[in-house]
């Protein structure tokens, strides 16, 4: 199975809560996926790797902490995943962006491809792969393979809202793939949306209907 890390911090909640409020608009929204898809950032790159540096500040020189060269990529799911891209770059903006494009299908709520662009070096990078809902798991799944078709370094999800049958999906799938969510809802309801969730995200993002 695959590691899940769900955020208890009060600064995520706070902004969760307001996230899912109907009467939020587009405007508040899409910056309120931004916060939270930069403070989810910090935890879900603990691990990154250090090395020791010698700097000279105003008064000596001395030993310092860098990050040792690992290369990473973001690749957002369209379109909604691109509402969490900016933040994601704000803290590591040396990162290479793909884009991978993933319709639902209305009657069979499976995710249908229409569009793949990823770095030539993703083979060289440990990879991002951001969507604000993870809720019956279908598109997750099939960004993530294929990215795997391309043999990066290694591969993390970061969502903001995650539904337990999704989770459940991906981690049967892709168990060697870490999850990050600020959040795992109650369930999905007979069109496949997360309850209580927030409502369609790409839509609230773009103020689309």
């Amino acid at each position: 199975m695959s590691k899940i890390t769900i955020f208890d911090h009060p600064l995520i909640q706070h902004k969760l809560a307001i996230l899912r409020d109907e009467k939020t608009g587009s405007k508040q929204f899409r910056e309120l996926i931004s916060e939270i898809a930069m403070l989810m950032c910090y935890e879900a790159t603990r691990d990154l790797e250090l090395e020791d540096v010698e700097i000279t500040t105003p008064m000596c020189k001395t030993q310092a902490k860098m990050l040792a060269g690992r290369k990473l990529a973001f690749v957002p799911i369209l379109r909604a995943g691109c509402g969490m891209l900016d933040a994601m770059l704000e803290m590591v903006p040396a990162a290479k962006v793909g884009h991978i494009g993933l319709y639902r299908d209305e009657e069979t709520h499976q995710p249908v491809e229409y569009y793949n662009k990823l770095p030539n070096d993703i083979n060289e990078r440990d990879v991002f792969v951001l969507d604000p809902m993870l809720a019956t798991g279908g598109s997750a799944v099939d960004a993530i393979t294929i990215i795997k078709r391309s043999n990066p370094r290694s591969i993390k999800f970061l969502c903001i809202i995650a539904a337990p049958e999704g989770i459940e999906v991906l981690s049967e799938a892709h168990p060697d793939v870490q999850i990050f969510c600020a959040a795992k809802d109650s369930h999905l309801n007979e069109n496949c949306y997360i309850v209580p969730g927030l409502g369609d995200a790409g839509d609230r993002i773009y103020g689309t209907k």
